[in-house]
């Protein structure tokens, strides 16, 4: 309970610890507050030592007394202190100098029931054996001169292992029986913690004990066999790896690094963790295709056919892997020619003028010359499976390492030996895998590789993609060389952007663009309806989609560069009628054999096939996701179709201008990029500079001007859409609507020229799929029509410009239509 008689006193904070009634501890001033409250003491000597947690102050406070006054062997100003008595800490009230004074209300304890003696006892006893446990038998000969209840529960707060917030717990707890309650289960806790500490010890120690009393006994072991002339199994273990390596074809210095570790084995215990470290190494080294190589099929026809069995259209791919086969074709049997003619020639030497030694080095001519190719294009065009072609083509083995969200460099190069766990990185578990030296070796989604504070994995690819260095690749696991000139890289990636600069230096980029309607069809119809009755329970013949069909799905319910989302669309259709198929089944009799030639699932059933139809599409895939619609096919004024290329390959993107009273000036939104916000303010200098020439009145240019791109959500940025803003806001301003079916793209400059850009195949592909008539491109882009299908050429009206008066001339509708159309109205 408090006294009826409440103290003025100044506050000290205790930012590091907590003191308790009949403590003595030496506190230093090293904060401005700690020495004001100091200052601001009276002739009593007496202030308030209040604990500060968490930015805030504890409820209770220790009333201490100064016993002494000095400075600490650093020059740091301190008090000796003698907390006498807990004090609830009131409020603040105004004192003299800058110290914070409060209000405290002395607390008296409460007498002692038979209730408190009980946890007073059970205190005293589990304390002591705490202290006996841990060796302090001077703080047990301590604590049994307290007689106190509340002084003997506050001797918790001496033990320097309790936490800061247990403490103030302590400070704050008022009623004795609580307090002592609280110390009895910390106590019992700690005991708790020391006898499980003391419990693995002895664990741990017995463990050693017994490790060393088999060691002993496996010496005695070994002996005996010695003696009996009976090898043991480490022995074994040794002449195995021996025999191993003498049977492959290695590399002088593998071959001695290998020799190296197996004497290390020997004489290495099988108990220590360097045995198992070691014979994980032999294992993995051994393992690899050492002089493992598979025949090329160098036939370029056989070549040719299955990459066309294999893939519809990509005839510009076809034609550059065919050119890459010719090319090896060619150096191996000429080099064999070579070498009939020549079998005495000498290897290329180095010689050192100032030191006359002379050192044979390996001819560049005999590496691997070959080209890393990079697939580039959008996702479903088929560029995983061009290599498996490439490699089913060539003859071998075909291994995939997938790069996308690759962060550490270590995925690559491998661990070093010194670490836990280490283990060799992708490049030579794929060898392992692959089992030849020289198979097709895919780095699919070279684009998404990341970099952190583990590294920059890119980087480490450099080596393994550059054929002038690859030859002598080494893995920081393995740490020999090994030779990688004989691989066959495909890299694949679905932009350029993310890739550096110095990785993609190192390869050749071959252009995969969407396909078209048409190549769709035949696709899905040749080589995707085959493999989807196949994974849905159905046999060739027993489900036909027609042409017509196909089309359907494809105009209707996919937009997509690839077919990836077409054969889904399929799998769809097809799980419908293995439905309709196996509920018919079901309704037959059970007793008929599956096997019986008039069985409904016989392949000899005279069954009709289930012919797909539109309504049954309708049904299986619901309404049409895709119109024609999506593409500004409308004259309008102030909205132009224009085309860009993201990740999923081109699109139309369309162009909205709008114009409102208010400040003069142009706002752009559509979450754009900085060149893409730059070109609408070259579109806009271009029309003020040539506003009469555009037939353009000098108020509506006065007004605030909006350009909009939709799909706000998806980030745009690029110089290509220059043309197609300055044809909106043409549009706009003049009255002059957009023809119908018209898109363009092009980057512009302030005196309206049509600057080139890329990915013009791309952007004209969506434009057909989009249901676009006319599309307007930079004049120096018309060599890249030659890239584009004539089945689409044909179809397109393409107009290629080199100043965008030519395009705002054709592209927008002229004056006189606009006089007689409200006549006509």
């Amino acid at each position: 309970m408090a006294d009826q008689i409440a103290l003025t006193l100044p506050v000290l904070p205790l930012t590091a610890g907590v003191v308790l009634p009949q403590m003595v501890v030496t506190i230093a001033l090293e904060t401005d507050e700690a020495k004001a409250a100091v200052e601001a003491v009276g002739d009593d000597d007496r202030l308030l030592l209040v604990p500060r947690i968490d930015d805030r102050y504890a409820r209770v406070g220790a009333i201490a007394h100064i016993e002494d006054r000095g400075q600490l062997p650093n020059g740091t100003p301190a008090l000796v202190v003698r907390a006498e008595r807990r004090a609830l800490v009131g409020s603040g009230v105004i004192g003299a100098g800058d110290a914070l004074w409060v209000q405290a209300d002395p607390v008296d304890d409460e007498p002692v029931t038979e209730a408190v003696e009980v946890l007073a006892r059970e205190y005293r006893v589990a304390a002591g054996l705490l202290l006996e446990r841990l060796g302090g038998r001077r703080m047990t000969a301590m604590l049994r001169d307290v007689e106190s209840p509340s002084d003997l529960a506050d001797t918790a707060g001496w033990w320097p292992e309790l936490t800061l917030e247990r403490k103030v717990q302590l400070l704050e707890t008022i009623d004795v029986a609580e307090r002592l309650s609280l110390a009895v289960a910390w106590v019992k806790e700690a005991l708790a913690d020391a006898e499980l500490s003391d419990q693995i010890r002895t664990d741990v120690t017995d463990g050693i004990e017994k490790n060393q009393r088999e060691f002993l006994l496996r010496q005695q072991l070994a002996a005996i066999r010695k003696e009996l002339g009976d090898d043991g199994s480490e022995d074994d273990a040794v002449a195995d790896y021996r025999a191993q390596i003498a049977e492959r074809e290695l590399p002088a210095d593998v071959r001695t690094s290998i020799d190296r570790e197996i004497d290390r084995l020997e004489r290495t215990s099988p108990q220590a963790a360097e045995h198992g470290w070691i014979r994980t190494w032999l294992d993995t080294i051994i393992e690899l295709p050492w002089g493992v190589r598979s025949d090329d099929q160098l036939d370029l026809v056989h070549a040719r056919t299955v990459l066309d069995a294999d893939h519809t259209g990509l005839d510009e791919v076809k034609d550059r892997i065919v050119e890459e086969l010719a090319v090896r074709k060619l150096r191996i049997e000429r080099q064999a020619h070579d070498d009939t003619e020549s079998p005495d020639e000498s290897p290329v030497e180095m010689s050192d003028k100032t030191s006359d030694v002379v050192t044979p080095i390996r001819s560049s001519s005999r590496r691997g010359q070959a080209s890393i190719l990079a697939l580039v294009g959008p996702p479903g065009v088929g560029k995983t499976s061009l290599g498996e072609s490439i490699a089913r083509a060539l003859g071998r083995s075909f291994v995939r390492v997938a790069l996308g969200g690759v962060r550490d460099e270590a995925e690559i190069r491998g661990h070093r030996r010194t670490y836990v766990g280490a283990q060799p990185g992708r490049i030579v578990r794929a060898m392992i895998e692959a089992g030849t030296t020289n198979p097709v070796f895919l780095l699919d989604e070279i684009d998404k590789v990341g970099s952190d504070w583990r590294g920059d994995p890119s980087s480490a690819l450099l080596e393994v993609l550059d054929p002038a260095q690859n030859h002598s690749f080494r893995d920081h696991y393995l740490e020999v060389d090994l030779d990688l000139s004989d691989v066959l890289f495909i890299a694949t990636a679905n932009v350029l952007d993310t890739i550096p600069g110095p990785l993609l230096d190192r390869m050749e980029i071959i252009q995969l663009d969407g396909y078209t309607d048409d190549e769709k069809v035949a696709i899905a119809r040749d080589h995707l309806l085959a493999r989807q009755l196949d994974r849905n329970g159905l046999r060739p013949g027993e489900v036909a989609v027609p042409d017509n069909v196909l089309e359907s799905v494809v105009s209707d319910y996919t937009r997509e560069a690839g077919v990836r989302n077409l054969e889904r669309q399929l799998a769809k259709v097809l799980r419908k009628a293995a439905t309709r198929i196996a509920t018919s089944t079901d309704s037959t009799d059970p007793t008929d054999s599956t096997d019986s030639p008039n069985s409904p699932n016989s392949p000899n059933s005279d069954r009709p096939s289930l012919t797909i139809g539109s309504d049954d599409l309708r049904n299986a895939l619901g309404r049409p996701r895709f119109t024609r619609d999506e593409a500004n096919l409308v004259a309008t004024a102030g909205v132009v179709n224009g085309l860009a290329v993201t990740g999923a390959g081109g699109d139309v993107l369309i162009v909205e201008a709008t114009a409102m009273e208010g400040e003069q000036g142009l706002t752009l939104t559509g979450q754009l990029g900085d060149v893409m916000t730059e070109s609408g303010q070259i579109a806009l200098s271009f029309i003020r500079a040539n506003r009469d020439a555009l037939g353009i009145d000098r108020a509506a240019l006065d007004r605030r001007l909006h350009v909009h791109f939709p799909a706000g959500a998806v980030p745009k940025d690029g110089p290509s859409a220059g043309v197609a803003m300055t044809t909106a806001l043409t549009s706009l301003l003049s009255g002059r609507p957009v023809k119908a079916g018209v898109a363009m793209t092009g980057e512009v400059t302030l005196q309206g020229k049509v600057l080139p850009i890329g990915g013009v195949k791309q952007k004209l592909l969506a434009a057909h799929r989009a249901g676009i008539t006319t599309v307007f491109i930079p004049a120096k882009n018309e060599p890249d029509l030659d890239d584009l299908p004539e089945s689409v050429r044909d179809q397109l009206t393409i107009h290629a410009v080199d100043n965008v008066r030519t395009v705002l001339e054709l592209a927008l509708e002229p004056v006189a239509n606009l006089v007689t159309a409200p006549a006509a109205a």
